[in-house]
C-alpha cells in the first residue's frame, strides 16, 4: 500500500525552567523522542499508551499543529517539516484533527452552521450558496438534522457535539485525520455510535486515521494496526490481531492484561504493570520501561533497545526480543 504519512526521527522537547529566580536552569520535557512511524493510505493506525506518554503530542506533530524539535514529517512523499505561511495553510486542507472534548472544542458563541463553515472561509471560500450546501452535506453525513444548523453547541448532547466536531474536521475533505481520543469523554453507548460513524465516513470518503485512545477495546475494533507508546517512544507496532494475541513487549503485555474481561476463566496470566510512569523531564537510562518491567536485565538499564522485527510487520523495541 501507499504510505501517506511518515515520521522519521521525530522529536519534541518542551523547555522547562526550574530553580530559583537568579539560578534558573532550563530542562527539557521529552514528550516525543526519535519516533519513526508510517501510516498507509486508507488505514486506521491505533495509538495507545498511558496518560503522559506523548500520544497527543505525536498526533499534533504529524499535522504540524506543533513544531518538531528535530526529525522529518512526510505527507504523500513530500517533506512538510519546514513548511510555513501559505504553503503550510494549503497543506492543512489535507490534514485535520478531531479533538477529545466535544464541548471545549466548539465556540459557544457560534451557530453550528458557522462552526462547520469556518474552515472553508479560512481557506478562501465565500459565505455563499456553495458553502451553505457544503454545511448541509456535512450535517447529513454525520447524522444531524438540517434544523441543527441554526442552533448553538450547548443545545446538543455530548455525542451530537462530537458529530459537529467531526463535520467541521471533514468539511474541507481532508485525506488524513488525527482522532485525538474522540470518544473518551462520551457515554459507552454513544462511543459505539461515534466509532461506527467514523468507520462509515472512512469508507465513504477514503480517509486515513491516526486513532489515539486509552480504551484498548475501542482501538481493537477500529484499527488496522496498533502502535504502543511509552514515555515518548514507540515500543511496539503490529497488525492488531498479532498485537492483541501475541504481544512481544512487556509493556504491551501489561496493558492488555489490565483490560477487564467478561468471565474470570478468560483472564490471561500475564504480569501486570506496577509503579508509576517516570517523569519525562528525567527519563530512565537505557530502556525507559526497565524501572517497571518484571523481566528487566542489567543491559536494560544501560543500553536503549533497538527496534527489531521478530516476524514481518511486527516491530518491537526490547532487549528480550530479537530479529526473527
Amino acid at each position: 500500500m501507499t504510505v501517506l504519512v511518515e515520521a522519521i526521527g521525530v522529536t519534541k522537547h518542551f523547555p522547562v525552567k526550574a530553580g530559583s529566580l537568579f539560578r534558573r536552569t532550563t530542562l527539557a520535557l521529552r514528550a516525543v523522542d526519535d519516533v519513526a512511524l508510517r501510516i498507509e493510505a486508507g488505514e486506521t493506525l491505533g495509538l495507545v499508551g498511558e496518560s503522559g506518554c506523548g500520544k497527543s503530542t505525536l498526533g499534533r506533530l504529524l499535522i504540524r499543529l506543533l513544531e518538531p524539535s528535530s526529525g522529518n514529517i512526510f505527507f504523500d512523499g513530500k517533506d512538510i517539516s519546514d513548511l510555513a505561511g501559505k504553503a503550510l495553510r494549503n497543506q492543512r486542507r489535507a490534514m485535520q484533527i478531531i479533538f477529545q472534548d466535544p464541548f471545549g472544542a466548539l465556540n459557544p458563541r457560534m451557530t453550528v452552521e458557522d462552526i462547520i463553515a469556518e474552515p472553508r472561509l479560512i481557506h478562501g471560500a465565500r459565505a455563499d450558496a456553495a458553502t451553505r450546501q457544503a454545511v448541509t452535506q456535512m450535517l447529513e453525513l454525520v447524522g444531524l438534522p438540517e434544523r441543527a444548523r441554526d442552533r448553538y453547541p450547548h443545545e446538543f448532547s455530548g455525542g451530537q457535539r462530537q458529530r459537529i466536531g467531526i463535520a467541521r474536521a471533514l468539511v474541507l475533505r481532508p485525506r488524513f485525520v488525527v482522532c485525538d481520543e474522540p470518544v473518551s469523554a462520551l457515554d459507552v453507548s454513544v462511543q459505539a455510535q461515534i466509532v461506527n460513524l467514523l468507520q462509515d465516513l472512512q469508507a465513504e470518503l477514503g480517509l486515513t486515521y491516526l486513532f489515539i485512545a486509552h480504551d484498548l477495546g475501542v482501538v481493537k475494533h477500529i484499527s488496522t494496526r496498533v502502535a504502543v507508546m511509552y514515555l515518548g517512544k514507540v515500543v511496539e507496532l503490529a497488525e492488531k490481531r498479532a498485537l492483541y494475541t501475541a504481544p512481544r513487549h512487556p509493556y504491551t503485555q501489561g496493558l492488555i492484561a489490565a483490560v477487564p474481561v467478561s468471565h474470570p476463566l478468560a483472564r490471561q496470566r500475564r504480569e501486570r504493570i506496577t509503579g508509576d510512569i517516570p517523569s519525562a523531564l528525567h527519563p530512565p537510562s537505557g530502556c525507559r520501561f526497565h524501572t517497571r518491567c518484571p523481566y528487566a536485565m542489567p543491559i536494560c538499564r544501560e543500553q536503549e533497545p533497538k527496534t527489531t522485527q521478530p516476524v514481518p510487520g511486527h516491530q518491537v523495541a526490547c532487549h528480550l526480543v530479537g530479529d526473527g
